[in-house]
């Protein structure tokens, strides 16, 4: 099989750029006609390397859009090998290598969610057990579109979690970037003066020009310490000890140990719900939640849990033991375990943690802006002690 990169017209006008696999040149442009497509270009490229393609990643918002348009196609009664070969000529470019790859996996005899466990950066262990229970149960369509449903609301959530944040962050990073620049460029100038002066300077001004000072002289070393300090945090995080732990300290601070512990628990709910509503045993559930699960705590945590529900114990009474999962979450599984209503349970414990969370983040962001501004007073007050009040005494003296 040739791969050709086109353009082509649809009958709405509408112009579309892709890849197509076809045997020759003329079974390509038979293809596109066979779709209604106007052809405007046609180019051979070799597989596998196609430069538009290299170093591009697949982006989450392209899965979830990839997952409601098939959903969609397959609910609409066309065949996956049809959907599929459509889609690859819609989706990103850093998409349709894997859509193809995936494509002829399907027409060499292969199951949809074998031919997804080959792209694993893509497609989580969540997607492809959904889509496996999917494929068994004869409702490809319908679990395809509650995890586009699912997918979207992960996506939202994200977004206002990051929006929320950003303006504290910005103001931070300005904040540290005006303090390097006067503690770097304005100050030494100034230091000149009150030098040749010989005047007697303030504890307070003393202090600042020192540190002045030692990051004008020796940047090289804060450097090194800045680069060293962040290698190694993040060596150590990567160790399951040094996750351990820091998730451990993470979920104990104030504020935002109780967003994290939210959004853990959105995320749990969710994800666990929507593989009991596929039929997923809970056993095999609970080990593929655990698996994407970000917290080194909760999958240990998970791990016991998965291990007393092999042996018998009901989730709730499990999940009870650990106190990373909230009293909420065991009371409300065990309701949703006695009346037969899991999924149904847990997607309302998630849409809670997630309303909740939400509130939180947009208070403290809310919260922060006058406690930024009380820093920044005191910044700029402490400046005017240490740089304005030698100023001030010198002219004084004449």
């Amino acid at each position: 099989m040739e791969r050709f990169r086109f353009k082509a017209r649809a009958d709405n006008g509408e112009l579309r750029k892709g890849i197509v696999e076809a045997q020759s040149e003329t079974t390509a442009v038979q293809v596109l006609r066979d779709q209604k497509l106007i052809i405007v270009e046609l180019h051979p490229i070799a597989v596998g390397k196609s430069i538009f393609s290299m170093g591009q990643k697949v982006k989450f918002d392209d899965v979830v859009n990839f997952t409601r348009q098939l959903s969609t196609m397959i609910g609409a009664g066309l065949p996956l090998t049809d959907a599929l070969s459509i889609l690859q000529m819609q989706v990103p470019i850093a998409l349709q290598s894997k859509v193809a790859d995936i494509l002829r996996s399907i027409e060499g005899g292969s199951t949809f969610a074998d031919a997804l466990v080959h792209h694993p950066e893509t497609f989580s262990r969540v997607y492809i057990a959904l889509v496996r229970a999917g494929e068994s149960a004869g409702v490809l369509d319908t679990i395809l579109i509650r995890l586009a449903d699912t997918l979207e609301k992960q996506r939202e959530f994200r977004e206002k979690t990051k929006g929320a944040m950003i303006y504290p962050v910005i103001v931070l990073i300005g904040m540290a970037l005006v303090t390097s620049v006067m503690m770097i460029f304005v100050l030494p100038k100034l230091t000149v003066m009150y030098k040749d002066f010989d005047i007697q300077l303030p504890i307070v001004t003393r202090i600042l020009i020192s540190v002045s000072d030692f990051m004008v002289n020796f940047w090289y070393i804060m450097g090194v310490a800045i680069v060293g300090s962040v290698y190694g945090f993040n060596s150590w995080r990567k160790t399951k000890m040094g996750s351990y732990q820091w998730d451990a300290i993470v979920l104990k601070l104030p504020v935002f140990g109780k967003i994290k512990s939210m959004v853990l628990m959105a995320e749990f709910s969710r994800t666990l719900a929507l593989l009991a509503s596929a039929g997923v045993s809970l056993v095999e559930s609970l080990g593929i939640v655990r698996e994407v699960a970000d917290s080194e705590v909760m999958r240990r945590a998970l791990d016991e849990v998965a291990k007393d529900v092999e042996k018998g114990n009901a989730l709730a009474t499990s999940l009870a033991k650990h106190p990373v999962f909230p009293m909420l979450v065991s009371q409300m599984t065990s309701v949703g375990e006695q009346t037969g209503k899991l999924d149904e349970i847990l997607n309302r414990v998630a849409g809670y943690f997630e309303n909740e969370s939400e509130h939180v983040i947009k208070n403290l962001s809310t919260a922060m802006e006058p406690i930024i501004m009380v820093l920044l007073g005191l910044g700029v007050g402490f400046l005017i002690v240490a740089i304005i009040v030698p100023i001030y005494n010198l002219t004084s003296a004449f």
